[in-house]
């Protein structure tokens, strides 16, 4: 691991490889023979999601693109990934047996609309982005359980929408470079506009507990020709090696500029001076704290040497990409905003006022016991349980999912969803080449199950570990140690149960598994509002999400050749079951006992780590 917890996307050590570009001064493209490190980034946008699905999910993967562009001074986004949690479908005409109505708050949108239009928001972006997105998860879950917490309705009325991927990134450009006093503050990126105000604060309620039109302004908008002229740009900057204009970057998302700067000058150890009105602006009519802390996407902040700005301009109009040059680095750690409209300083304090160190938190919470009862399998046929487990939608096939965008864009992606000669979509892992004059490359694999954790919330982060490494275990990588985790924790902070879960989930990898396999998780984000509130009638309701931990395992590949897929093959083969459950055979809050709205006592777990290890060797 290169850089981990410091930057916008983590980095891992990558193969030497030709990385194929321009030469700035000739113009002649060629390849280039040095190490291309690994980026690796995967988060959430679960609120937008919930609000409003397509720009919900497009900006979501925006967001997760911007950082891995806005990685040390520069790097290049490569391929991504996308998942979904929902609640039941409720298809018109196709409910199934499992699926009863519990109500939902008005200004969220069902289930079936996230599904229909998320999926399409979030390929949209990567598609005209060009970056081609090649594995997810999706799964759906609303029921009334007998839970930690007593009986209660658990499910996804606040999506999961998760935006990852994996990159590429120069040696030396993987650490971000110093500022200097004097150096430009720049915008890259659209205007300014009235929209995406306060989505950071949004996101970090329960839904529904907020202002119906704050939930609304809070999603903003997508506009992927806009961020791909600034990855161009950026392209052009670190394929100049050390003649790199960009000293420092970081991208512009939730609390707009005024996060995004504060953040860039603070991290490269610098104040900051800016003019408000040089910022870009397609609204002349906005107030200074709505200039200041829109997150109109496609954005970047960075900081320029005052002599390279003309090398920066000159790339800048070559792509057509927007910027301005609204501030310069000071020596003292100070913040200081100027608006020439009105003569004054909207802002005017010291760094650390708004980025010192916040007390720590303490919270009072209680271990309880889950009290699921059972599996009741009288009355269960093997013909109905198949129909109804192949109808749950966590199961059922998913080329619906995976059609909607371009997998071959780049022409580096050696595993896609699809396998075979009937194009079935259960490829367990994505791989790419490092380059196009090699075999070495990425794999990237997802791991989830959430509904354990309404039994034991050890086991299901445990479980979703597991699920990774036997997915990713598809190619050829090499020793364990190599593969590196994501881990994305979504949880109902404060609810009874959910924060001594939480711990003990997270001790149960980070401190136990994760450890004991040799394995580490550099790059990683948390959801902690997964609640929503609503009024039924005279009822107020509640539906929380069960514990969710999805694991993104991370690895470079020796030769993408070595590839292995489900598909089967008749000749001179025999078919193997390797039982890591040691035949436990476990059925608690399985797709079975979900499709019978029933949960379970004894849920599936790692219970053996070294054979866990061992099959993976």
């Amino acid at each position: 691991v290169l850089s981990a917890y410091k930057d916008n996307a983590a980095v891992m050590e990558g193969s030497e490889v030709g990385r194929y570009f321009a030469d700035h001064e000739t113009g002649r493209y060629d390849f280039h023979q040095e190490p291309a490190h690994i980026l690796m980034k995967v988060e959430t946008h679960n609120h937008p999601t919930a609000i409003s699905p397509w720009p919900g999910a497009a900006t979501g993967s925006g967001g997760e693109i911007r950082d891995e562009g806005a990685t040390g001074r520069g790097a290049k986004p490569k391929a991504g990934l996308v998942g979904f949690s929902v609640s039941n479908l409720r298809i018109p005409g196709f409910e199934q047996p499992w699926e009863e109505d519990f109500g939902k708050p008005e200004r969220i949108v069902t289930a079936l609309d996230i599904m229909t239009e998320g999926p399409l928001g979030g390929a949209a972006f990567n598609n005209e982005f060009g970056r081609p997105a090649l594995n997810g998860y999706f799964r759906t879950y609303e029921e009334k359980v007998n839970s930690h917490n007593g009986e209660e309705l658990r499910g996804y009325h606040k999506p999961i929408m998760l935006a990852g991927g994996i990159g590429n990134i120069r040696a030396d450009h993987v650490q971000k470079g110093e500022i200097n006093v004097g150096a430009k503050l720049v915008v890259l990126g659209g205007p300014a506009m009235n929209i995406g105000l306060g989505g950071g604060a949004a996101s970090s309620m329960a839904s529904g507990q907020s202002d119906a039109d704050l939930d609304f302004a809070s999603v903003q908008r997508d506009n992927p020709e806009m961020e791909r002229r600034c990855q161009e740009v950026i392209d052009r900057c670190w394929q100049l090696g050390d003649a790199n204009p960009i000293l420092f970057i970081h991208d512009v998302g939730a609390g707009g500029l005024s996060n995004a700067m504060p953040e860039l000058v603070s991290d490269g150890g610098r104040g900051g001076k800016f003019e408000l009105r040089d910022i870009l602006s397609d609204e002349p009519g906005m107030s200074p704290l709505e200039i200041w802390c829109n997150e109109s996407q496609e954005r970047y902040v960075l900081a320029v040497a005052a002599d390279q700005l003309p090398l920066f301009d000159e790339l800048c109009k070559r792509e057509r990409a927007p910027y301005a040059v609204i501030g310069e680095a000071t020596e003292e750690l100070h913040l200081s905003l100027h608006d020439r409209h009105f003569d004054n300083q909207p802002i005017d304090l010291p760094l650390d006022v708004l980025l010192g160190k916040t007390p720590k938190m303490t919270r009072d919470v209680q271990t309880l016991k889950a009290k699921g009862d059972a599996l009741v399998r009288e009355g269960i046929t093997i013909a109905d349980a198949v129909k109804r487990v192949l109808h749950l939608p966590t199961v059922a096939e998913k080329t619906f999912l995976v059609t909607i965008g371009d997998r071959s864009v780049t022409g580096m992606v050696a595993r896609d969803q699809m396998v075979g000669p009937w194009q079935v979509p259960v490829a367990n892992c994505a791989v790419t080449t490092a380059s196009l004059d090699s075999y070495y490359g990425e794999a990237m694999a997802i791991g989830e199950r959430a509904p354990v954790a309404l039994l034991d919330f050890a086991a299901s982060a445990r479980l979703a570990v597991g699920e990774a490494l036997t997915n990713i275990a598809a190619t050829q990588i090499g020793d364990i140690k190599r593969i590196k985790l994501s881990a994305n924790w979504m949880a109902a902070a404060g609810h009874p149960g959910e924060d001594a879960g939480l711990y003990e989930a997270v001790k149960a990898v980070g401190e136990e598994l994760c450890p004991a396999l040799g394995l580490t998780i550099p790059v990683g984000k948390d959801s902690m509002s997964m609640k929503t509130r609503w009024q039924e009638g005279n009822e107020e309701r509640e539906m929380t999400s069960p514990l969710s931990l999805v694991i993104s395992a991370f690895a470079r590949v020796e030769d993408v050749r070595h590839t292995i897929t489900p598909q089967l093959s008749t000749e001179d083969n025999a078919l193997l079951l390797i039982d890591l459950g040691k035949g436990n055979n476990a059925l608690g809050a399985t797709a079975l006992a979900q499709v019978y709205r029933q949960l379970g006592d004894k849920p599936a777990d790692v219970r053996d780590v070294a054979q866990l290890k061992g099959f993976y060797d």
